[in-house]
């Protein structure tokens, strides 16, 4: 009976602790930083592979979504926007001079 609580106390307080020092936080946060301003780190093939499985560990389901979507093929281009002629606008002087007789 005593070796089941002592087993609850400590998983509560690895959960605590845990949940103080988010490490899956910091472990997303530390690969954002590398796949936004990662420069040079990313250039080799193993500090790739420790990115992208450090991405399959913060976030899985976007891994799985980005890793299905590889081979979509790419949008439609686009046509230009379409453009109106402008027409010069009446002076505001020349508008109202018949409006002051």
């Amino acid at each position: 009976m005593i070796a089941l609580i002592a087993i609850t106390v400590a998983a509560l307080a690895a959960g605590y602790v845990l949940g103080r020092v988010r490490p899956w936080d910091r472990l997303d946060t530390w690969v954002w930083r590398q796949f936004t301003f990662g420069g040079p780190w990313v250039r080799s093939k193993p500090r790739q592979v420790v990115l992208l499985a450090a991405h399959a560990l913060a976030r899985p389901a976007t891994t799985w979504d980005i890793w299905r979507r590889r081979n979509d093929p790419k949008p439609p281009q686009r046509s230009p926007a379409t453009t109106f002629r402008r027409t010069p606008e009446p002076e505001h002087e020349a508008a109202t001079q018949g409006e002051d007789r």
